[in-house]
C-alpha cells in the first residue's frame, strides 16, 4: 500500500508540472482519477512496459481523453517511455498531444478525445476478445459528464446484450464538468440505476481515492460471469491540490508558476 501511495503522489506531481509547463491541459479530472490508474497499472492489469503491444495484455481505454495527463504520467511512471517526455506535453512535434494517440505513445491502446467514443471502442475490443476466446480484460474510464453522451448508452446496451463480462468500466464521479455541476448542466443521475437498467453489474466505491475500496471492486468485477461491470467511483475534482479541489474552473486550464509551486508543496506535505 505504501508503494501505491508513493506512486500516486508522484503521478500527481507530474500532472501538475506537465500541465503547468504546457500552460494548458486538464488538471481537475486528471487528479481525480489518479488512484484508479495507479491501481490498474501497478497492480491489477496484465501489461508489459517492455512489450507494449503483447497479444495477451489487458487493454485500457481512456474514454475521457482530455484527462490525458493522468494516463501519460502513469505510463511514464510504469516505464513505457522516459519521464522527460512529460515536459513536452502539448508542444509542437511532441508525442504527448492534448488527447492520447495510440500511434505515437507506447502503452496507449486507443486514441480518444471525442466523448462517448472511448467506451464504444472498449465494448468493441471486449466483443472481439470474446469472439477470439481470449482471456484478457478491457478496462475503460469515463467521466461523469461524459455520461450525457448518447453514444455511451448505445455502448452500454451492446455490452450487456453480448454479455461482455471481460469489460470493466469506471466512472470518475467527481460531480463537475467544464460548465459546472453535472446535475445542473444535464443530470446523469441516478448513475447506478441507469447502468443496472441496461443490464450491467454495478459496484459503487464510496471513496475513489481509497486503494482498498478500489481493489475490492476490481476483484469483484473480474468474477462477473455474464455481465459487463461498471465501478462508480465517488471522487474529488482536483484531488490533493487545495485550490483545485471541487472547483470546476480547474477542469481545463494550466496553473501558473506560483500555483505550480503551491500545488507541489501541498503534494510533498
Amino acid at each position: 500500500m505504501a508503494f501505491l501511495e508513493e506512486t500516486v503522489r508522484g503521478i500527481r506531481k507530474d500532472i501538475v508540472k506537465m500541465i503547468g509547463k504546457a500552460a494548458s491541459g486538464h488538471p481537475g479530472g486528471s487528479l481525480s482519477s489518479a488512484e484508479i490508474l495507479t491501481l490498474l497499472y501497478f497492480e491489477q492489469m496484465n501489461v508489459d512496459e517492455k512489450n507494449p503491444r503483447k497479444e495477451d495484455r489487458d487493454r485500457f481505454v481512456l474514454s475521457k481523453g482530455h484527462a490525458a495527463p493522468v494516463l501519460y504520467a502513469t505510463l511514464a511512471a510504469k516505464g513505457f517511455f522516459p519521464k522527460a517526455e512529460l515536459e513536452k506535453l502539448r508542444q509542437l512535434g511532441s508525442m504527448l498531444q492534448g488527447h492520447p494517440d495510440m500511434n505515437k505513445v507506447p502503452g496507449v491502446d486507443m486514441s480518444t478525445g471525442s466523448l462517448g467514443q472511448g467506451i464504444s471502442v472498449a465494448a468493441g475490443m471486449a466483443l472481439a476478445g470474446k469472439m477470439d476466446n481470449k482471456s484478457h480484460k478491457i478496462y475503460a474510464l469515463l467521466g461523469d459528464g461524459e455520461l450525457q453522451e448518447g453514444l455511451v448508452w448505445e455502448a452500454a446496451m451492446a455490452a450487456s446484450h453480448y454479455q461482455l463480462n471481460n469489460l470493466i468500466a469506471f466512472v470518475d464521479n467527481n460531480n463537475l464538468q467544464i460548465d459546472g455541476a453535472i446535475c445542473e448542466v444535464m443530470s446523469p443521475f441516478p448513475i447506478d440505476a441507469k447502468f443496472e437498467a441496461f443490464g450491467w453489474n454495478v459496484i459503487t466505491v464510496e471513496d475513489g481515492h481509497d486503494f482498498d475500496e478500489l481493489r475490492t471492486a476490481v476483484e469483484a468485477a473480474k468474477k462477473s460471469e455474464d455481465k459487463p461491470t461498471v465501478i462508480i467511483c465517488k471522487t474529488v475534482k482536483g484531488k490533493c491540490v487545495s485550490f483545485m479541489e471541487n472547483n470546476a474552473g480547474w477542469h481545463g486550464k494550466g496553473p501558473n508558476a506560483e500555483e505550480v509551486k503551491q500545488a507541489l508543496a501541498e503534494l510533498e506535505a
